[in-house]
C-alpha cells in the first residue's frame, strides 16, 4: 500500500508536527495514537497490516496523527499535583486541539467527513474530538477510552478541562433534542474488555455508554469478555471487526 511521511509547520503549536498516511482511497479514517506515543504506533504493532485489506482495496485509508500527550495529560501523573499549573497544561492541550481540528483536518479531509479512532489514550482523544465537533466527523470507534478529565485533573475548576471531558459536558446538555439532532446520523462506537488493565477503562466507556443512552444518542457499546486485555493484541482484534462492521453499515447506506 502506499505509505507518505509528512512534516509540517504549526501556527497552533509554533512548532513542526509529524503524521503519516496509509492507502489514498476510500473513506479518511484519523488516528490518534494511545498515551505518550507517536503517530508510528498504529503500524509499529499491526494496526495498518490487519486493516491492510481494507486499505489496499480503496474502502480506507489511515491518517495517523501525533500527540502531545507527554506535556500535558500525563504531566500531572507523574509529579506531585501541587506543582502544576492546570490552566498551563490544558492550554497546550488546547492549542494541540486546534492544530487537530483546523489545520491538520483541513489539510487531509478533501471535504468529507472522517471516521476518527483510537486505542486508550487515542479512544479518548477520538471520542472528545468527535463529541465537540461533530460536523467534522461521521463515525467514532473509541477502544479502551477513557472520558472523564478528573481521572487525570483531580478536583478541577478550569473551563478548559470541563470543555474537554465528555463525561461532564455531555450529562449537562439538558436539550435531548439538541443532542439527538446533532448526532442522530452518526455511527457511535465504544468498545471495551474487561481483563487486565481494563478497569478504569471499562467503567469510563459503561459511564459514556449509559449517558448517551439517557440522552437517547443511538450508539453501540459493546463491552468483551474477561480475558479481553488492554493491549494491541485485543485492540487489531476489534479494528478488524468494528472496520468491517463501519464499512458494511456505510454500504447499506449508499445502496
Amino acid at each position: 500500500m502506499e505509505a507518505r511521511y509528512y512534516k509540517h509547520w504549526s501556527a497552533a503549536l509554533g512548532r513542526e508536527m509529524e503524521y503519516k498516511t496509509f492507502g489514498n482511497r476510500g473513506r479518511g479514517v484519523l488516528v490518534f495514537p494511545s498515551q505518550d506515543q507517536r503517530f508510528w504506533e498504529w503500524e509499529d504493532n499491526g494496526m495498518v497490516d490487519v486493516l491492510a485489506p481494507m486499505i489496499e482495496s480503496g474502502l480506507i485509508h489511515l491518517i495517523c496523527c501525533d500527540s502531545i500527550d507527554k506535556e500535558t495529560w500525563s504531566v500531572v501523573n507523574a509529579t506531585p499535583q501541587e506543582q502544576h499549573d492546570y490552566r498551563q497544561l490544558i492550554g497546550l492541550h488546547e492549542r494541540w486541539y486546534e492544530y487537530i481540528t483546523e489545520e491538520l483536518i483541513p489539510e487531509v479531509n478533501g471535504g468529507q467527513r472522517l471516521i476518527v479512532t483510537g486505542c486508550s489514550m487515542g479512544g479518548y482523544h477520538a471520542g472528545n474530538v468527535f463529541f465537540r465537533r461533530p460536523d467534522l466527523f461521521d463515525t467514532l470507534l473509541s477502544l479502551s477510552g477513557l472520558f472523564h478529565a478528573d481521572y487525570f485533573f483531580p478536583g478541577f475548576t478550569e473551563e478548559l478541562i470541563y470543555r474537554n471531558s465528555p463525561l461532564h459536558y455531555l450529562r449537562d446538555q439538558n436539550d435531548p433534542s439538541v443532542l439527538l439532532d446533532t448526532y442522530r446520523d452518526k455511527q457511535i462506537i465504544l468498545c471495551c474488555g474487561q481483563g487486565e488493565y481494563e478497569g478504569i477503562t471499562n467503567e469510563s466507556t459503561c459511564c459514556l455508554g449509559d449517558l448517551l443512552t439517557e440522552k437517547g444518542i443511538p450508539h453501540w457499546t459493546d463491552i468483551w469478555g474477561c480475558d479481553v486485555s488492554h493491549s494491541f493484541e485485543w485492540w487489531r482484534k476489534q479494528a478488524k471487526y468494528f472496520f468491517e462492521h463501519i464499512l458494511e453499515e456505510r454500504g447499506r447506506k449508499v445502496a
